[in-house]
């Protein structure tokens, strides 16, 4: 390897090609799913994690504001440490405990300034990461993507583009085509080939790089991203432990998991605090090496491991002690055990669509065909091998991809690829050194060759979801109309959709289809309002209401129903009917 160091352009070129594809992507993404504007809202809302209709202002934003922050730095910190002591002396009937929030009975006016301090970073609550603790513990996830997120809207401050928070998702895309890199090389290099390692790890850069699921990974701004590269950083780690230290005794490789596990507990400890998915891969991983460990006599490494793994998880609880109520007793924690719990029933169609996504996003149809012959091949010539590094190879690469994809399979709660997203470098790597170990040069060459021309254009003509094209057109919609007030009329909460419209429109009121029909007096003396029906709103209906009771007619129609999210606009005012 030392000698290839002077000749990793082809590498480097690689990476700088996926980067442009990937930015592409990115220029092209118009709108946001409704999960990535609240990540935008828990990241960057200071102390104030939900918008609520009848309550612009949570308690604990309305207790900070008025009974913490001071004039000066130093009135803040002594209101601070009275309100400590308030709670260490007083527990349940303490005035951070009993303060009140402001709860309207009707839907209130919000305004666009209060939208824009929901979702973007001003000067006064830059770098803020109490808040973000406080905002994501009444949520299901853990917070260390909310809190990079927030880094970077610290830095662009009073904004929100599609490229804050991609960004975060292309930094680690990059990171695991850096690690398929590496990881194709130590695998070969495991199985005999150290000839086909750069070879292998180059073609599962290139195959990931330009997929559709490394696509859906950037696009998406979650914690999705972060996590994919937690997973291929841990696999990585156990393959640089198990092909560290070159020591042979009467046959025998000796294993590295006893000696400088730092990284192993700070890899563990970041996948736990960005989704808890990790643990699915972890567990399992985990499990696995123990197991062959112990298989192989190496007691001492078996202790120094799980010492380790033991340090990482009471760390982890430590720091973020709501993982526990997250799991077992949130409305996703709960639903998640419930469907784990569940047994067979429907077992079958989730199998058969998360595996149609895993197929679709990989986008390496024929590598996965040979792929998976090889690798049976691979599982049982490694288990007949004698020697830690043969079964704990031959365990670590399939027992954890497996046991992740039939875990998210009977415990997401939607089936859709996000879930999954760990899993695409990884089923990927894996028919690559698959084929790469096993086959032919001219069926490696001619494979390899075939996907990697193939697969930027499947990518191409894989419509993305997560692009929402079409929402720019509702954004250009309310920064024309933005001295008018909007009314927002749906059931649930697919209000949080038009976020970013909303910090355009002078206010906006909220209200659902039998909220609106209740005719409020806050509509009163209006002369002029966009009106945004969500899809299933009775247009006719709107529109006879507000002729009747309010004296506005419907002059033009802004935007005809459909768009990214099924939403019509109309402009209504005193002039004729359209």
């Amino acid at each position: 390897m030392k000698k290839d160091k002077w000749r990793s352009w082809p590498e480097l070129l690689l990476l700088i090609a996926c980067a442009i594809w990937l930015l592409y992507g990115i220029s092209q993404k118009e709108g946001y799913h409704m999960d990535e504007l609240l990540s935008f809202e828990l990241a960057n809302a200071k102390f104030n994690p939900w918008i609520v209709p009848t309550q612009p202002q949570g308690r604990l934003a309305k207790f900070v504001e008025q009974e913490i922050e001071g004039e000066t730095f130093g009135e803040t910190l002594g209101n601070l440490r009275d309100t400590i002591a308030d709670v260490i002396q007083n527990k349940g009937n303490s005035k951070l405990l009993t303060y009140k929030a402001d709860v309207y009975e009707e839907p209130v006016w919000i305004t666009a300034e209060q939208f824009r301090d929901y979702i973007t970073v001003g000067d006064g609550d830059a770098f803020d990461y109490l808040s973000v603790y406080f905002n994501v513990k009444d949520d299901n996830h853990p917070p260390l993507h909310f809190m990079a997120l927030h880094t970077v809207s610290s830095v662009f401050r009073g904004q929100i583009t599609p490229l804050m928070g991609c960004g975060i998702n292309l930094i680690c895309v990059m990171g695991i085509m850096g690690l398929l890199m590496w990881m194709g090389r130590m695998l070969c290099f495991l199985l005999g080939k150290t000839e086909r390692g750069r070879f292998a790890g180059f073609w599962a850069a290139a195959l990931y790089g330009f997929s559709a699921g490394a696509m859906s990974t950037t696009l998406l701004i979650r914690m999705y991203g972060m996590l994919s590269f937690w997973c291929a950083a841990l696999l990585a780690i156990h393959l640089s432990k198990l092909a560290a230290p070159r020591l042979r005794v009467q046959g025998q490789q000796y294993s590295d998991f006893g000696k400088k596990n730092k990284f192993l507990i700070l890899v563990t400890l970041c996948g736990f605090w960005t989704q808890y998915f990790f643990l699915f891969y972890c567990l399992i991983l985990a499990a696995v090496t123990v197991i062959l460990l112990w298989r192989a006599d190496r007691r001492q490494e078996v202790w120094c491991y799980i010492r380790s793994m033991v340090l990482a998880a009471v760390i982890g609880l430590v720091c973020f002690p709501f993982a526990i109520s997250d799991v077992f007793s949130s409305g996703r924690g709960v639903e998640a055990l419930a469907n784990l719990s569940s047994g067979l029933d429907g077992y079958g169609m989730r199998l058969r669509r998360f595996g149609g996504i895993l197929v679709q996003e990989t986008g390496v149809l024929t590598v996965l065909l040979v792929g998976a012959v090889l690798i049976g091949c691979i599982a049982w010539h490694l288990w007949k091998e004698r020697g830690i590094v043969s079964r704990g190879l031959a365990g670590l690469l399939l027992l954890p991809v497996a046991g992740y994809f039939l875990l998210a399979a009977r415990m997401s709660p939607y089936l859709v690829d996000r879930y999954i997203m760990p899993l695409f470098p990884l089923v990927i790597l894996l028919s690559v050194a698959a084929v790469s170990c096993f086959a032919g040069k001219r069926l490696l060459w001619g494979l390899a060759a075939l996907t990697i021309l193939l697969q930027p254009l499947q990518t191409w003509r894989y419509d993305n979801p997560y692009l929402y094209r079409g929402y720019e057109a509702q954004v250009r919609i309310s920064e024309e109309y933005g001295e008018c007030p909007c009314i927002c009329i749906g059931d649930g909460v697919g209000y949080y959709e038009n976020l970013p419209e909303f910090t355009h429109y002078r206010c906006t009121l909220i209200l659902t289809p039998q909220e609106f029909e209740k005719t409020p007096d806050l509509i009163q003396g209006m002369t002029r309002v966009v009106v945004l029906l969500k899809d299933g709103a009775d247009r006719e209906k709107v529109c006879e209401i507000m002729a009747q009771a309010y004296e506005l007619t419907a002059m033009e129609v802004l935007m005809p129903q459909g768009g990214a999210h099924g939403d019509e606009i109309l402009y209504f005012g005193t002039g004729s009917r359209l």
